[in-house]
């Protein structure tokens, strides 16, 4: 099935530069984040290299009727609510876990964002894990996958270094890119 799926995907003309890294924990961030494709992309290259990832979701898509493939999928749900430290919590959960790759879109929305949100890095600082970036870039039809990176002193310098890794990716829908 994995071969079909592959081939599947190279015939709509995608392809993914650079590889996975084979450390146990890490950050992934995916952006640019626009359409709800996204998801089923991400998921599809997981499957095809076999790697196995998480990720986080608002809780509300984890109930009835399809919660059980989001939890098949390497979900887990969030609750957004309330003044809940959310990144100490995922912190946690690398403390806890011998392997996780926790995949998070920077921008934390489909839609066209200002700034990205911060919470990935803080998460990849606290937990002492690299960030591994990822760029989906539909108006080439490539994934590209950058070598882990380990967050500094400068959080500004890393923000910078880490955006210009996405500065030629354009989404699905690309005004909110």
């Amino acid at each position: 099935m994995r071969k079909l799926v592959a081939f599947i995907f190279r015939l709509l003309g995608w392809s993914v530069k650079g590889e996975f890294s084979q450390l146990d924990k890490y950050v992934i961030i995916a952006a640019p984040h626009t359409s709800n494709w996204d998801f089923i992309l991400g998921i599809t290259v997981r499957y095809i290299l076999k790697l196995k990832t998480n990720y986080i979701g608002k809780s509300s898509l984890f109930k009835w009727p399809i919660g059980w493939f989001f939890r098949a999928t390497g979900g887990a749900p969030v609750d957004r609510s309330g003044n809940k430290n959310s990144v100490q919590s995922i912190v946690e959960v690398f403390e806890k876990n011998e392997k996780f790759r926790l995949a998070l879109a920077p921008e934390g929305t489909r839609k066209k964002v200002s700034e990205w949100r911060t919470g990935f890095y803080y998460i990849a600082k606290g937990a002492g894990v690299p960030i591994v970036m990822i760029a989906m870039d539909y108006s080439k039809k490539e994934i590209r996958i950058a070598p882990p990176f380990y967050t500094t002193e400068d959080m500004d310098k890393d923000m910078a270094f880490i955006k210009s890794f996405y500065k030629d990716a354009v989404g699905k829908i690309p005004e909110n890119t």
